[in-house]
């Protein structure tokens, strides 16, 4: 009780209570609108804030210059980049990771690679995560959540995209065979690490609809994307716009361009299959939909095909920029939206949106390498 309480007065005296971790421009998205929440409802209450701390991680982005435009809105104390490593940067984590072939020789060489991956990723960790007094971690499944499972550090997890658990369970699927054996090893003996809600020292994990989860977990806590987006003032989306947007000029004219226009049709691409099966793809969904108005492509932050390169004739928005800011823009309106497999349940600029979903993907690759629910037993809803 008495380290427990100098580590309270420490954060306090420092002023540092909250950091985020982020994978994602998603994942910075959700942190300015918890931020902005949580600064409100203080303000209303009569009471400070404190400090937070925005940490990137470079491991599956590329953020450009997003930190400095975070750090300039003054809402986050700093930012800080993340040089997260990946287990194949480790050479001697190999064979651990290869197992033996069978249950309990495979059980135990993962006991020893959890061990040996935390101690080896704490080189490269930014902070000291126990000067916080509420960590906040997108994604766990990424080195982070091997690293403070066994460092004993409590956090709390937030889904890695919207409803991402209702499309793709992870934790089941990435431990199918024993999963209530490898849960308890996990949750109850920190020997071994399972993600999302499943290890030893996360709290919780926040997600946008748990009754959207086949499986229930009992650490998942409802937090609602929607009403975090509704409760945005004017002052709160133009703190986000500076934030995210690179060519605040430039997207307005874009924007005021294409009101001008008729009917238009707003692709979203996701980084899927090998990239000219990706292209191969996407020529076909806007063969598919170019009839029905002027079609504008939007690529995913995570995408690396050129499409400007490629479809230089449709216009594209920034692919850094979430398409949940497109929101902000009340003139903006676009007949349809169409995805494959991106969660659209956010947009509210379009008359239709479809999501082609997996039926669709079945004729460009084998079906098991996107229906990952249905291989542990999770019904998949018609599209």
């Amino acid at each position: 009780m008495k380290a427990e309480n100098e580590r309270t007065e420490n954060v306090k005296n420092k002023g540092r209570e909250r950091i985020y971790v982020c994978h994602t421009y998603y994942h910075v998205y959700i942190t300015f609108l918890k931020e902005l929440k949580l600064r409100a409802q203080c303000r209303e209450e009569g009471r400070t804030a404190g400090g937070a701390t925005l940490v990137l991680s470079k491991m599956s982005n590329d953020f450009e210059s997003l930190g400095e435009r975070v750090e300039k809105t003054g809402l986050f104390e700093e930012v800080i980049e993340f040089d997260e490593k990946r287990e194949d940067f480790f050479p001697e984590l190999a064979k651990w990771r290869k197992g033996t072939g069978h249950f309990l020789g495979n059980l135990l060489c993962r006991i020893i690679f959890t061990r040996k991956y935390a101690r080896l990723e704490s080189d490269y960790i930014p902070v000291d995560f126990r000067e916080y007094g509420d960590i906040y971690v997108f994604c766990d499944s990424d080195p982070i959540g091997y690293y403070l499972n066994q460092y004993r550090i409590k956090y709390h997890a937030l889904e890695d995209g919207l409803n991402c658990l209702k499309n793709f369970d992870a934790a089941r699927y990435d431990n199918r065979g024993h999963f209530g054996l490898k849960a308890f090893l996990s949750q109850k003996m920190n020997l071994i690490f399972v993600q999302n809600g499943y290890g030893r020292y996360c709290i919780d994990m926040e997600v946008n609809d748990s009754s959207l989860i086949q499986y229930p977990c009992s650490k998942y806590i409802d937090e609602p994307r929607k009403a975090l987006a509704d409760r945005l003032n004017d002052e709160d989306k133009e703190i986000i716009l500076k934030a995210f947007i690179r060519d605040m000029e430039g997207l307005k004219r874009q924007i005021d361009e294409s009101c001008a226009l008729g009917d238009k049709i707003l692709i979203l691409t996701d980084p899927l299959c090998s990239l000219d099966v990706r292209e191969r793809i996407f020529r076909d969904i806007i063969d598919m939909y170019k009839g029905e108005g002027m079609v504008f492509i939007k690529p995913h932050p995570r995408d690396t095909l050129d499409y400007r390169r490629i479809f230089p004739q449709y216009p594209q928005f920034d692919a850094t920029v979430p398409m949940e800011l497109l929101n902000f823009f009340p003139g903006l309106r676009f007949k349809k939206v169409v995805a494959v497999l991106t969660e659209v349940k956010a947009i509210g600029f379009a008359d239709e949106i479809v999501r082609l979903g997996e039926d669709f993907m079945d004729k460009y690759e084998m079906p098991l390498i996107h229906r990952q629910n249905e291989q542990i037993g999770i019904k998949r809803e018609r599209n």
